[in-house]
């Protein structure tokens, strides 16, 4: 394919998902009730609001009620807020903080209305596909040359190891040959980080020896969280910049942005007092009569001010109503001169934080911002590359000589909701490491996890190259102190503090099956929920902390079914998808598949699988149906290997099961 025609491609491919993301958004808000989405964890009801104070220009309204909130909006989410309903507001704000009883929420403006018994909503943000389609647009040198690569119409040079000294002594083999390789490439090198192998320790390394070259590093991730960790670890060793909305970053990192450095900055009281000046002949201007089309009929702004100066009314207008309309002009223009004026101070001291910054941090769609346009960077490090799409990437690479992208292309890919743009899920990590694997390196220590619980992923995925690190290797739940169990069997056996590893296999069970509720296309099973309830009970009762256990499914259905069976005990109850880069001291997992055809659905998505094994650190419990799994390949090996490893405990009727059927 010509370049042109695959930009123009990938261009076609954006918008398609835009639309589709908007529309998926919308149609739920059409589909669902208020109470339904609250139930998703994408709305929240009954809240009452009011400003307590301002920030960054924006007004900060903390929104609250006496029942608790639970949801999936978080801090930096867009959303909307409505009086019942979305589709009929333009109010959008940015969520900058969160509790059990409020949420708090940056907003331009706050109309009476937006106070009393309102409605918020998870709001889809298109900003980041307008800034992708604008960069395809106006594609630079370094972003073609990118594409050029995974088009095989250039060739990209050797990546030779070179010599440095580590400024973090704690590297391991691998993680300082990666550096090493980054370093010693002139177009672009892959870091190829799985679980727990240390890829933001490893990239940092990467930042910190290109800044002592003298080079000027962009440090970009797919999320804000992403960032935000490359900032804590390199705050204090380089001078740096953090871009993007300050409610979007961390609390205690405030001090990174942009706009914390451009306020605090000694010309920044100029830009004040220019501000202050223009409100005060704000109250002045608005003492006199607005020259709206009513009153100036046909006249210009300098027929007002003519006629003023002469004194005299014209077309019906007295002298008096010219003369105020006069003082509103002058006034106003003068107003303007000082907010512009002010702006281009603020521009000016923006330009010089971010040129003096040795690394200016951001996410990938905020790369894109206005302050850096004609910075030029001589490399960009992109971490969460294999959850980026290619033009979500491209916007940092378009903007620097060379591009490090550091990810795992064997754990999940972008999402992407619509069924023609299903190719943007094709990562350029993904790309580049299966036509120049010579130009990656795979981190091969991981930190996380007992090595019982490593060893099947690293077999399965990673082709046996994943060694656990010494002081991990071993860790189970006996090291934190917890209690020895008396519940019974089969609980006793499936809570073993020393195990690691068990799979509970529900396959013998009457009560196993799977099922839908009505209008639905996800997936439930009761009797796995269940198990579910019994097993975090028992974790809890042994002493383990809520905040340490993670329950992951992948089916949303059966989500919803265990946060109703086990939301007050305070443990995170997730999907796969949202368990990607999180880690947990235990890990209950809910295959949910139960059926006599031996339908696995997305279950067969092995990278969904490889996520969910690989984020537990000390005990992993697996709930499903072997009669089921075992038609899968992959499903079957890891069953055997449970045998060998660790244990497999067979459910019988003898398992009590209660819950209750939702529709």
């Amino acid at each position: 394919m010509k370049l042109e025609d695959y930009i123009e491609h990938l261009k076609k491919l954006v918008e398609l998902e835009r639309k589709a993301e908007i529309e998926a958004m919308r149609e739920e808000m059409r589909r669902l009730r208020g109470q339904e989405r609250e139930r998703l964890g994408r709305a929240i009801l009954g809240l009452n609001g009011k400003i307590i104070g301002e920030e960054f220009k924006y007004k900060l309204v903390k929104y609250g009620r006496k029942k608790e909130i639970k949801t999936e909006i978080g801090v930096g989410d867009l959303v909307v807020v409505s009086k019942g309903n979305p589709l009929k507001s333009d109010l959008v704000g940015t969520v900058t903080e969160k509790g059990r009883h409020y949420i708090v929420v940056a907003l331009e403006n706050v109309p009476p209305w937006a106070l009393k018994d309102v409605r918020i909503d998870l709001y889809a943000n298109d900003v980041t596909f307008r800034r992708q389609i604008e960069n395809l647009e106006n594609l630079s040198e370094s972003g073609k040359r990118a594409l050029k690569y995974i088009l095989k119409l250039e060739e990209p040079r050797e990546s030779r190891a070179v010599e440095f000294k580590p400024q973090d002594e704690n590297l391991n083999e691998s993680q300082g040959r990666a550096v090493s390789l980054s370093l010693g490439s002139e177009d672009f090198f892959l870091i190829h980080g799985p679980f727990g192998t240390g890829k933001t320790r490893t990239i940092t390394e990467v930042i910190l020896q290109e800044v002592n070259r003298g080079k000027k590093v962009l440090a970009t991730g797919e999320s804000n969280i992403a960032v935000d960790n490359l900032v804590e670890r390199l705050w204090g060793k380089v001078k740096l910049v953090r871009l993007g909305h300050p409610s979007k970053v961390s609390k205690h990192l405030k001090e990174s942005t942009l706009y914390y450095q451009v306020e605090n900055h000694e010309r920044y009281r100029e830009v004040k007092r220019l501000r202050e000046r223009a409100e005060k002949l704000i109250e002045l201007r608005d003492k006199h009569l607005k020259p709206t089309p009513q009153w100036r009929r046909g006249l210009s702004d300098e027929e007002i001010l003519k006629f003023a100066e002469r004194g005299v009314g014209v077309r019906g207008i007295s002298p008096k109503h010219i003369r105020s309309m006069a003082q509103w002009i002058t006034l106003n223009r003068e107003i303007q001169r000082l907010y512009q004026e002010a702006r281009r101070i603020e521009e000016e001291i923006a330009r010089e934080i971010i040129d003096r910054s040795q690394v200016v941090l951001s996410t990938n769609s905020s790369a894109a911002l206005e302050c850096l346009e004609g910075v030029k960077f001589d490399v960009a490090v992109i971490d969460e590359a294999s959850q980026g799409t290619i033009p979500s990437v491209l916007i940092p690479i378009a903007r620097s000589d060379k591009f490090i992208l550091a990810g795992d292309h064997k754990q999940l890919p972008p999402t992407i909701l619509s069924e023609e743009a299903q190719e943007l899920s094709e990562t350029l990590f993904e790309k580049l490491i299966e036509l120049y694997p010579s130009k990656s390196k795979i981190l091969e220590i991981q930190y996380r996890m007992n090595e019982k619980l490593m060893e099947f992923p690293s077999r399965e995925f990673y082709k046996g190259k994943i060694r656990a690190y010494e002081g991990v290797k071993n860790i189970t739940l006996q090291d934190l102190g917890v209690r020895e169990t008396s519940f019974g069997e089969p609980l006793d056996s499936i809570l073993d503090p020393k195990e690691p590893l068990i799979f509970v296999d529900t396959g013998r069970h009457p009560e196993k099956w799977e099922r839908q509720r009505r209008g639905s296309t996800s997936r439930e099973n009761p009797l796995e929920a269940a198990v579910v309830k019994k097993v975090v009970e028992g974790i809890i009762e042994m002493g383990v902390s809520p905040e340490s256990i993670g329950v992951i499914t992948p089916y949303e259905d059966q989500q919803d079914l265990i946060e109703m069976l086990i939301g007050k005990y305070g443990v995170e109850v997730k999907t796969v998808d949202g368990y990607q880069g999180r880690e947990k001291d235990v890990i209950v997992l809910s295959l949910v598949r139960s059926n006599r055809e031996g339908d696995l659905g997305f279950l067969t998505d092995m990278r969904r699988l490889n996520v969910a094994l690989t984020r537990a650190k000390r005990k992993l419990i697996v709930i499903g149906d072997c009669e089921t799994l075992k038609v899968h390949p992959t499903y079957r090996r890891f069953i055997e290997y449970v045998k060998k490893r660790g244990k497999v405990i067979p459910l019988d009727r003898s398992f009590p099961i209660s819950c209750r059927r939702r529709e």
